[in-house]
């Protein structure tokens, strides 16, 4: 049976959620789970409640905070040859990060993949291309570990999932020679889940008309726990940081439910948000392309529908 190995990555006390994902969909293999850094106690029994058998803490100088060099070298040192497949949650540290392992490895690598099976001790994937035009089959050559990252909410969290023994050690290890090193991380203003592990996103487009009218967005989502997004349209207005922007030149989402208000539905905005599970928009254009993706639409003014949509989810939820 292969040896797996899943990195880790935490945001704040907690693992994030695509970390789960992947350790669901391997149920049945015995897997590791790695993280640089400190790992909570937990975050050990989350991550061991879906089935980590070991969890390794790499802990040394200049380890403190995240370095592509630094991380890197860690890992490399650590991975070196006792695991057959490494995966990773597609995040922007690990979409960073991943590659240069691999390239150091000389490896194979599956980036961003939406599903996957093992077929024994092979990896089969699946991911979307030409902006999700067309699904890929992709395998892994090359020698091992071979290196997958994982699209965030694409795979979902197992009904009822199996505990591993969840057994936490830590590893000593080297950052090796690094050229820069981080000395701050400010935090954003925003403690907003960011838009690519969000499982729910209400979206606004141009025709918000201006940043000040977000904030009926805003209130939406503050009832349904969801972060709020925007169309290039809206970002390139000038009504929404590039940060909020869903696309093909922004993030790529795959939430549960996909709320977009005032967005025409361009292809770069679906190449973006179109693996979202449920799909609503709102629109005042009958025949906006965003109606044929839609799985549930309302033809009307925005402005009308989404305070009353907001008073009556307030009751139910």
């Amino acid at each position: 049976m292969a040896n797996i190995l899943v990195l880790a990555e935490t945001s704040g006390d907690s693992v994030k959620s695509v970390t789960f994902e992947i350790l669901g969909k391997l149920d049945g293999h015995t897997v590791d789970v790695a993280i640089v850094g400190d790992m909570g106690a937990n975050a050990v029994a989350d991550v061991a409640k879906y089935g980590a058998a070991n969890v390794h803490n790499l802990k040394g100088d200049n380890l403190d905070k995240y370095s592509p060099e630094g991380y890197a070298n860690a890992l490399k040192e650590f991975i070196g040859d006792k695991y057959d497949l490494v995966f990773a949650g597609a995040t922007s540290l690990a979409k960073d990060l991943v590659p240069r392992l691999s390239a150091m490895f000389d490896s194979g690598m599956a980036s961003e993949v939406t599903n996957f099976v093992m077929d024994g001790d092979n990896f089969n994937g699946t991911r979307p291309l030409y902006a999700g035009k067309v699904l890929a089959k992709v395998e892994l050559a090359g020698p091992k570990p071979g290196f997958v990252t994982v699209r965030p909410n694409a795979l979902g969290l197992p009904d009822t999932p199996n505990a591993g023994a969840g057994a936490a050690n830590d590893v000593a290890a080297s950052a090796g020679e690094i050229r820069a090193a981080i000395k701050e991380i400010v935090k954003g203003a925003s403690e907003k889940v960011d838009l690519t592990e969000a499982n729910i996103i209400v979206s606004g487009g141009r025709a918000m008309k201006n940043a000040e009218n977000f904030k009926i967005l805003d209130e939406l989502a503050e009832v349904l726990g969801a972060t709020v997004g925007a169309s290039r349209a809206a970002v390139d207005s000038g009504y929404a940081p590039h940060a909020m922007q869903v696309g093909q030149t922004g993030k790529t989402v795959a939430p549960s439910l996909y709320i977009a208000c005032g967005i025409s539905g361009a292809i770069q905005h679906l190449a973006g948000m179109r693996t979202s599970k449920v799909i609503v928009a709102i629109n005042t254009d009958p025949d906006a392309p965003i109606f044929t993706k839609a799985d549930y639409g309302i033809v009307g003014d925005l402005f009308q529908i989404v305070p009353i949509l907001k008073e009556e989810l307030k009751k139910i939820m």
